[in-house]
């Protein structure tokens, strides 16, 4: 039967769209009924990931790449054809029947797109660890770094993260924790190489998912926390307990900028129940280590505020200049 007699009879096209991030033969319900139920299945990729688990399931599957007329032939008499969509999808397959469709001239069959597998959230996260292990082996630059080496730009990239909070650019905001990612991805990638100690980005994400629910029991487990700082408490609470601190200072990094950490020493001494009097002396630092205890015990991050007056600073030089 020609693809262009009106008298064809309508049938049914569906076309099956997977996702590489999901693993083969891990379809939806609907999918597996309409290719049992299929008149034929057909598949233009011979090496589709999808291919062994369809025959294993007795599905026959013709690997052949028809055109929009084929198809449609393929439908006469009100029959079911299946087509297994690549990688890249089927766009000339797709543009043909639509032409044939805006040529009035064919009776075209239904056409159904059927999802058989859907990206579950954060699925993205498997192609950047495709992506980084690629580039660790291939790029003469990255199959190169080490942890040391990439410390600066962890920092570098922290900094902009926070830029694009305090401007409240959602473009950049975006773009920032893509770089931060980058820098934990990176570092787990280059710890699998480690000759005595190695770890994966799975290790790292494993390990912070049972942090995660080991200092939330009150969403994981058997307490109760009707407040924020009901939460805070119990967090700093196992968290000493885990990390098997003598001080409350223990664990407070000393490479922080001065400011944030004059304000955590002093959030860690007010938490920890802790007398400890600021200690005496003259000087401008005395002065500002004053100013941030008492920001802090205000509930003010003396950092931010002294970048947020640094940043009008700047905007005032750059006016004095004629700049606007």
């Amino acid at each position: 039967m020609n693809a262009t007699s009106p008298e064809a009879a309508v049938g049914r096209v569906v076309l099956l769209t997977t996702s590489h991030r999901v693993a083969p033969g891990l379809l939806s319900w609907p999918a597996w009924q309409v290719l049992h139920e299929a008149d034929r299945v057909l598949c233009a990729d011979g090496a589709h990931p999808q291919l062994p688990y369809l025959r294993e399931a007795g599905i026959p599957v013709e690997e052949t790449a028809p055109t929009a007329e084929e198809i449609v032939d393929a439908c006469a008499g009100g029959r079911t054809v299946v087509v297994v969509a690549t990688g890249e999808g089927e766009p000339a397959l797709t543009d043909g029947l639509a032409r044939l469709a805006g040529s009035g001239r064919v009776r075209m069959p239904e056409l159904e797109l059927l999802p058989a597998s859907y990206d579950l959230p954060g699925a993205r996260l498997l192609d950047l660890v495709q992506v980084m292990d690629r580039i660790r082996v291939e790029c003469p630059w990255s199959s190169r770094q080490t942890h040391a080496g990439l410390a600066k730009y962890g920092i570098e990239e922290a900094y902009e993260l926070v830029e694009a909070i305090e401007e409240g650019d959602r473009g950049e905001l975006r773009e920032e924790l893509g770089d931060v990612l980058l820098q934990v991805v990176f570092h787990a990638r280059i710890a699998e190489e480690h000759a005595e100690e190695p770890f994966s980005v799975d290790d790292v994400a494993g390990g912070i998912v049972a942090k995660l629910i080991h200092r939330h029991p009150h969403v994981f487990g058997d307490e109760t926390a009707e407040t924020p700082e009901d939460v805070k408490e119990h967090w700093l609470r196992t968290k000493a307990v885990e990390k098997r601190r003598e001080s409350v200072t223990d664990g407070v990094p000393l490479g922080q900028p001065a400011l944030a950490l004059a304000a955590k020493l002093a959030s860690r001494v007010r938490t920890g129940g802790v007398s400890a009097a600021l200690p005496v002396g003259d000087g401008i630092g005395y002065e500002l280590l004053r100013l941030a205890v008492r920001a802090e015990a205000e509930g003010g991050d003396p950092e931010a505020a002294l970048r947020a007056a640094a940043r009008t600073y700047r905007d005032t030089i750059r006016s004095a200049e004629g700049l606007g």
